[in-house]
């Protein structure tokens, strides 16, 4: 068996409402699509995680691709990146994101051809059943859903995931500046919840030192389960350490720092930003000998999805549930998705390699939605047209 081509689209995923972060406003996520074609006819699917990454993939990678056997995805690295250590300048990581979606394929192909689920080909399943949380936030109004711009509004969402789908686990946005709004909106999720859900928070690094310090004594009462980027660097969050024993969670791959300050808690990261599915759980296993949890992060199609349900039911260490935005994405690239939590999980699929299948319509959509608009600005700010949002410095 041999690569016979490789085509990488690039498409736009929106979401059925914009969410309001530290920067701005964001309508969703646009992304690029990887499907590798085999002399056999399999095709394996893969995910990059910018639509940049398209000219890439087809100009650079792909001309080195063709013709080698899909089996050796060692050799596939080694023709396709340089080798790298650490998180240096001179990393080149827009092609480690690229060439990861190729991976992602070739562990797709793989399993397609064994008839094994990727999470098999991984060790086997600690588990079967993914857990998720769900997403919360200040929501401006889209189409046919949206416009929670109130606490009250919010928390009515919240309790309406309870009761139609069993959801006792939430991720959600804190980054109101000044905070004292997403401090209110803090106490009041946690009385309308009550005690046994799980609340986590992502401020994406909107607060300097100073006022991360007044928040952790705010919400110390409230049972945070996590806070994610309270400050803007490694060395602020051991600082803030002395005055916060909720754990602390980064996007950062940056584990040596990591150990050496004691902080951040957990890495929360994708497959891309590693360079693939084998070096992710190589990864996750440098964390769990450094005491350090993993879990990993959302917006993406059912493709990497789905890669990343495949390396969370072979890796015990994963021992938290994962974020999700799935709720809130009306449109996926796969027959199978948008995945639907259900009771905080999703069932790992258990077809052959990913186990998912691409839709060409929907694709097709995604795509014409990326040409016809362009990529999505995660950066907007609603309140300053034209303008891009300031986060503080001290």
């Amino acid at each position: 068996m041999r690569i016979t081509g490789i085509r990488a689209t690039p498409v736009n995923l929106p979401l059925e409402a914009p969410y309001l972060w530290s920067y701005g406003s964001l309508a969703g996520f646009s992304k690029t699509i990887v499907e590798v074609e085999t002399s056999d006819g399999l095709i394996g699917l893969g995910e990059a995680p910018s639509p940049a990454a398209a000219h890439l993939i087809e100009t650079s990678l792909a001309p080195r691709l063709i013709g080698r056997d899909p089996f050796d995805g060692q050799g596939a690295e080694e023709v396709c990146v340089p080798g790298w250590r650490g998180l240096g300048t001179d990393v080149d990581f827009g092609l480690v994101r690229a060439f990861a979606s190729i991976d992602i394929a070739l562990w797709d192909i793989r399993g397609k051809a064994w008839g094994q689920p990727v999470y098999k080909l991984l060790g086997g399943a600690h588990r079967t059943a993914i857990p998720f949380t769900d997403y919360f936030s200040f929501r401006e109004q889209g189409e046919t859903a949206g416009g929670e711009r109130t606490i009250e509004a919010v928390v009515d969402y919240c309790l309406r995931l309870k009761a139609e789908h069993g959801t006792t686990m939430f991720e959600g946005k804190f980054s109101d500046s000044p905070p004292a709004v997403s401090i209110r909106l803090l106490e009041a999720l946690r009385q309308a919840l009550g005690p046994e859900a799980l609340l986590r928070i992502d401020s994406n690094k909107a607060y300097s030192l100073t006022e991360a310090r007044r928040i952790a004594s705010a919400i110390a009462p409230l049972d945070i389960r996590c806070w994610e980027d309270p400050v803007g660097s490694f060395e602020e969050m051991a600082a803030l350490r002395r005055h916060c024993s909720i754990p602390f969670s980064v996007h950062t791959p940056d584990l040596r720092r990591a150990v050496a300050l004691g902080v951040p808690d957990v890495m929360c990261t994708d497959i891309c930003v590693h360079g693939g599915i084998g070096r992710t759980q190589r990864f996750i296993a440098a964390c769990e000998a450094m005491g350090v949890d993993f879990w990993f992060y959302s917006g993406d199609s059912g493709i990497a999805s789905a890669a990343y349900m495949h390396l969370a039911a072979a890796t015990p260490h994963i021992r938290e549930p994962s974020q999700s935005l799935f709720r809130q994405q009306p449109v996926d690239v796969i027959n199978e998705g948008p995945f639907t939590p259900h009771h905080n999980c999703v069932e790992v699929p258990h077809g052959p390699g990913l186990g998912v299948t691409l839709a060409p319509d929907k694709l097709a959509y995604c795509h014409r939605h990326f040409v016809e608009n362009g990529a999505f600005d995660k950066f907007h700010d609603p309140d300053r047209p034209g303008m891009l949002r300031r986060l503080p410095l001290m």
